[in-house]
């Protein structure tokens, strides 16, 4: 397993993440909520994976939640090492944990071992297009100031790796959906604070231990601003939440039909004339 995040890096940020920094979660929580809502079933026995103070879901739908965290959560655990039994829970939720995790198909796959037979699982977590703006403005920095670039800013998944890990973890009936949210702030440097005080400040494992020259963060301001202005004076953030849908196979769920066992001739579905191979139209 190749190891992407310093673990012990990302457990302390999140022990000084902040409430009042917690817009982001919060959207990501409710965007797993109306998901939710589309589900006609109740869920007796429900777990969620990430928590910040004062939010977790509430729903009728959910009768008892368990929250896992290494800050705020009832059970203070691990996303790669999931302290539960086969089978625990009807529900399984994941709200900004999984990009911070070294083995991400491990952890999909003990998160579907958790669940009972046709149990639903929803994750939400930052995908390939957040932060694109100050990616491109520490990036280019660097290249000035130090004469090479360092990960500065966290690898994210896009919706293609992230709907290929479903399938490979094999969960059933998988969807992979996204939307992008644009902030504006008042200068690059308030960006920055924020998500130092949101908990996800740098956590790369080959990030650069010393303390980087001051004028790194007044270059990256600078290009930020020239290149990432709205008409106000204000600066753009990109954040993209990917959204992730599957079930715990069972049975009674909709099936594949095995190939070359339709009944209804694509040309009569299309309302054409079928052609062999060579004929001409």
């Amino acid at each position: 397993m190749q190891k992407v995040f310093d673990r012990a890096h990302v457990r302390r940020h999140r022990a000084r993440a902040h409430a009042d920094c917690d817009f982001l979660f919060r959207y990501a929580l409710n965007s797993l909520g109306e998901r939710l809502l589309d589900v006609r079933r109740d869920f007796p026995r429900a777990l969620q994976i990430g928590v910040r103070p004062g939010c977790t879901l509430v729903t009728p739908r959910i009768g008892r939640l368990f929250t896992m965290d290494w800050q705020d959560g009832e059970v203070t655990g691990d996303e790669e090492f999931l302290p539960f039994a086969p089978g625990t829970f009807d529900l399984a939720l994941s709200c900004f944990s999984l990009h911070t995790v070294n083995d991400v198909p491990g952890a999909l796959a003990q998160l579907k071992r958790t669940l009972n037979p046709d149990g639903l699982f929803l994750a939400a977590f930052p995908g390939g297009d957040t932060l694109i703006e100050l990616r491109e403005s520490m990036m280019q920095a660097e290249m000035q100031i130090c004469g090479g670039v360092s990960p500065r800013v966290a690898p994210f998944a896009d919706k293609q790796a992230a709907g290929a890990l479903m399938q490979r973890v094999q969960f059933a009936l998988p969807v992979v959906d996204s939307e992008r949210i644009v902030v504006t702030y008042d200068h690059p440097l308030k960006l920055m604070r924020e998500l130092r005080m949101m908990g996800e400040s740098n956590a790369v494992d080959a990030r650069r231990r010393t303390i980087p020259p001051r004028e790194l963060f007044a270059a990256a301001s600078d290009y930020y601003i020239k290149n990432f202005s709205d008409p106000d004076g204000r600066v753009r953030a990109t954040f993209e939440i990917i959204v992730l849908t599957g079930w715990a196979p069972h049975a009674s769920q909709q099936q594949p039909l095995r190939p070359g066992s339709g009944k209804i001739a694509l040309a009569d579905a299309l309302g054409t004339v079928e052609q062999g191979t060579g004929d001409r139209p």
